[in-house]
């Protein structure tokens, strides 16, 4: 029996080419496998950059000479991030050991290695630091650690300012189309809302220096900023973050950390009512975009243009 099949893509029967697809691929497999993070990997993003954040704040206040219990609160937030992180990502791991392995080398070129150096640094550092303002008042400076703690404080920031802001290269490094064109604007996004969080937490702390307001409007104004340039950009990659319920869910965690806040505090600027729900309003968007980021990986890898789009990367 023979012949010839005329017709671009077809398969003959019983051929030994894999079966391939616009919509799944090789085998029927997806082109990309979506990521398997649940609940525990977002909200880690969100208190790992809150917490990082927070460090970087507490060093700037003792730098300057800002209020003690300014700096004493951005340490303990920091310790408290510090400390809920890994156990975060321990969760999502499944076993304890699965953390210690990825501590057993160090690749500088690994986003994933130096995040999880970077956390366990962080964590020690941080805790250290409120731990010694801890000693110092309890004790009315009889035991000499202040020289430790604020030793540990701007260690913690500078570790802070890597772990605020790793995350998003982290997933901008993947081949899910969604976040590797995202790759330069996710740091950013990152850094600044764990920023705006962190400012918030210290506020809603009952805080209400000039210094943090104008922080706050910096890092809202950055938010909304990264929100237009998204939704001005034309590239079918980024639809997952544009459309459906991703899209619509991640432009009311977008409105809820950028233009919100930021006409509050803009607006009515000695009102202590619009700054506590500018606060609250920049800590949900702050997690929900998180979350979005998230779910829109996940629609990013199922979709059929994912797999041309991640390809094109790697040929270039």
């Amino acid at each position: 029996m023979g012949g010839t099949l005329g017709d671009a893509g077809v398969v003959p029967s019983g051929s030994p080419l894999p079966h391939q697809s616009d919509s799944t691929g090789y085998y029927g497999q997806p082109m990309l496998k979506a990521p398997v993070w649940t609940w525990e990997i977002p909200t880690y993003f969100f208190v790992g950059g809150a917490a990082g954040a927070a460090a970087v704040i507490g060093a700037v206040a003792q730098k300057s000479g800002a209020d003690a219990a300014l700096v004493r609160d951005a340490r303990w937030i920091a310790a408290a991030g510090g400390l809920a992180s890994p156990a975060l990502l321990i969760s999502d791991l499944g076993r304890p050991e699965r953390f210690l392995n990825m501590l057993r080398v160090f690749k500088l070129r690994s986003p994933m290695s130096v995040g999880a150096w970077t956390l366990v640094a962080f964590s020690s550092l941080a805790t250290a630091a409120a731990f010694a303002d801890l000693v110092s008042r309890r004790t009315l400076g009889r035991v000499p650690v202040k020289v430790i703690g604020d030793a540990a404080g701007m260690l913690a920031a500078a570790t802070g300012t890597v772990l605020a802001t790793y995350t998003g290269v982290l997933i901008g490094a993947t081949a899910i189309p969604v976040w590797s064109k995202n790759v330069r604007r996710l740091p950013i996004q990152f850094g600044g809302s764990g920023i705006g969080a962190a400012v918030s937490l210290l506020e809603l702390l009952g805080h209400r220096d000039r210094a943090l307001n104008r922080l706050a409007i910096g890092t809202a104004a950055v938010e909304t900023l990264v929100e237009l340039s998204v939704e001005s950009s034309g590239e079918s990659a980024l639809e997952p973050i544009r459309h459906g319920r991703s899209g619509t869910t991640m432009r009311v965690g977008g409105l809820l950390s950028g233009p919100l806040p930021l006409a509050l505090r803009l607006l009515a600027p000695r009102s202590r009512t619009a700054r506590r729900l500018a606060a609250v309003s920049t800590i949900l968007g702050s997690l929900i975009t998180r979350v979005e980021w998230l779910d829109a990986g996940r629609e990013s890898a199922a979709a059929p243009a994912a797999g041309s789009s991640a390809d094109s990367s790697f040929d270039r």
